[in-house]
């Protein structure tokens, strides 16, 4: 059966495939508004499932959730006038607040002029920050942690659902602490917590490492990211951790009495992930039949699809999946039985473009043999033919939380070998480096696969480092991160020839 579910491949071309996996796979839609998603039922189910997860950890590291204002006063941002330059381009900007009917019709009433135009939030740092000067008095009150889940605005000229949208979902974590090293520490073990998140529940290898200069969050003295690999080669940005040092507590006051009863400036962090990590998932573990989704973020982990044919045995047929889902269900396996009017091979091939992880097919005879019959999403096919497994159905019921498993370990295997298996550490000029990734231009449509490169690195700031931006961006490349586990040194910068401090990432990226 050489027919896919999707009707473009990877190969074929990537951005169109993506395109035909948010679409097919019932994840999302373009609105009204340009630039915007509607998130469907199922793209919805799998953000709930990140959130319940990733909700948990944040708690677990001691971080109580919060809601701060969509709208954000002028004035707060411009205190932070780094924090402004970063994000001008992108901001919404409220002026009025009310509409009139003139000629039948309705527009903006210039009365209604506010006094001070409002931001719609593009990030919450400079909000958060006036309420923390008003809750931090005393060296007692550190380190103060909070999160909140919400949604963003950045104004966004070319857009593509889940990885880059004018308004998207996402959690942002914002702390205050003593001193430096507490603030650090909370940096990094945020980092931590994301990448062990991104790789244990969605499946995605990920490099935690901090980011250049140029490529740090406005404001901040440190950023780090995780950065993962997508199938044709390119990095997405999974998630990000910032170091802000006193820049915001001194803009917003935020200060302490400490142990000694001096005043300090305190000093802050942020940190967040987003729907793009949803993007992510796809571009990790799609085929070219559609998504396949890890099973501790599917919303279904298990689909069974009644052969159903109008006879009246199919009320047999129904007593017996519902079986299965009661058994399945008392097992914590997140089931549904698909009893929609609909042809079992349609319903088949829409949760095969959904990636549910099982999906189960009973016909007649198995419920007359007790038998159970399933296809493995992360396996559907050997070659061009579907593969089919069938137990009975105490055996499937008994087997099934270890077939999640294996699903869960072999799609991130998949992803590992690839991540692993393509970054080049032989390059040594920019000349070279170019030549690797080719022209610019042949990555507009999803061009042949390039990995990432690994390339010596002598930490150039200024001047220096804007050139060197410069050049990167004329081929559509960037600097990642410098990861965290790093091998001693003792070339020569690409770049600058100066002795090498460290290596870094450099890949094109979503």
């Amino acid at each position: 059966m050489s027919k896919r579910a999707l009707t473009v491949t990877r190969e074929q071309n990537f951005p169109d495939w993506y395109q035909a996996i948010v679409r097919d796979g019932d994840m999302a839609e373009v609105s009204p508004v340009r630039g915007c998603m509607i998130i469907k039922p199922w793209g919805w189910g799998v953000w709930e499932r990140i959130q319940a997860e990733l909700d948990q950890r944040i708690k677990d590291t001691g971080h109580e959730n919060c809601y701060f204002p969509l709208f954000i006063p002028m004035s707060f941002i411009a205190k932070e006038a780094e924090h402004v330059e970063g994000f001008a381009k992108e901001m919404a900007v409220v002026t009025h607040h009310r509409l009139m009917n003139q000629g039948g019709k309705l527009v903006v009433d210039p009365s209604a002029k506010l006094e001070e135009p409002l931001i719609v939030r593009p990030t919450s740092e400079t909000i958060i920050g006036d309420a923390f000067q008003r809750w931090i008095k005393s060296y007692r009150d550190l380190p103060l942690l909070i999160n909140q889940w919400a949604n963003v605005v950045r104004w966004e000229m070319r857009t593509r659902l889940f990885l880059r949208t004018t308004e998207f979902l996402w959690q942002e974590g914002h702390t205050a602490h003593a001193d430096k090293a507490d603030a650090m520490t909370e940096t990094l073990k945020m980092l931590e917590v994301y990448r062990e998140f991104a790789e244990d529940v969605l499946a995605i290898p990920v490099i935690a490492g901090e980011k250049p200069a140029n490529e740090r969050f406005p404001g901040a003295d440190n950023t780090y990211s995780i950065e993962a690999m997508m199938q044709d080669g390119k990095a997405l940005q999974a998630g990000t951790s910032h170091y802000l040092g006193t820049h915001f507590a001194v803009a917003q006051n935020i200060q302490f009495q400490n142990a000694q009863g001096q005043l300090a400036f305190c000093h802050t962090t942020s940190w967040g992930v987003s729907t793009r990590l949803i993007g992510g998932l796809i571009m990790t573990h799609g085929d070219d039949d559609g998504l396949r989704l890890p099973p501790k973020i599917a919303p279904r982990q298990i689909v069974i699809v009644p052969m159903l044919r109008d006879k009246p045995e199919d009320a047999t047929l129904l007593e017996y999946c519902g079986a299965i889902e009661k058994q399945l269900k008392a097992a914590g396996i997140r089931t549904l039985v698909d009893v929609k009017p609909t042809k079992s091979a349609e319903k088949r091939w829409n949760w095969v473009r959904r990636g549910a992880p099982i999906l189960v097919e009973v016909g007649p005879r198995d419920a007359v043999g007790g038998n159970v019959t399933f296809m493995r999403r992360d396996a559907l096919r050997d070659g061009d033919k579907v593969v089919t497994h069938t137990l009975s159905r105490e055996a499937f019921v008994a087997e099934a939380p270890a077939l999640l498993v294996a699903i869960q370990a072999q799609l991130f295997a998949e992803a590992k070998a690839r991540l692993d298996g393509n970054i080049v550490t032989n390059i040594k000029t920019f000349d070279e480096l170019a030549a690797y990734f080719g022209a610019a231009e042949a990555d507009d449509e999803g061009g042949a696969f390039k990995g990432w490169a690994k390339v010596d690195w002598s930490r150039p700031e200024g001047i220096k480092l804007e050139e060197i931006a410069d050049r990167l961006k004329a081929l559509k490349l960037t600097i990642r991160n410098a990861p965290q586990a790093q091998e001693p040194v003792t070339g020569a910068c690409l770049f600058t020839g100066d002795p090498a401090k460290e290596q870094v990432l450099i890949a094109r990226a979503y």
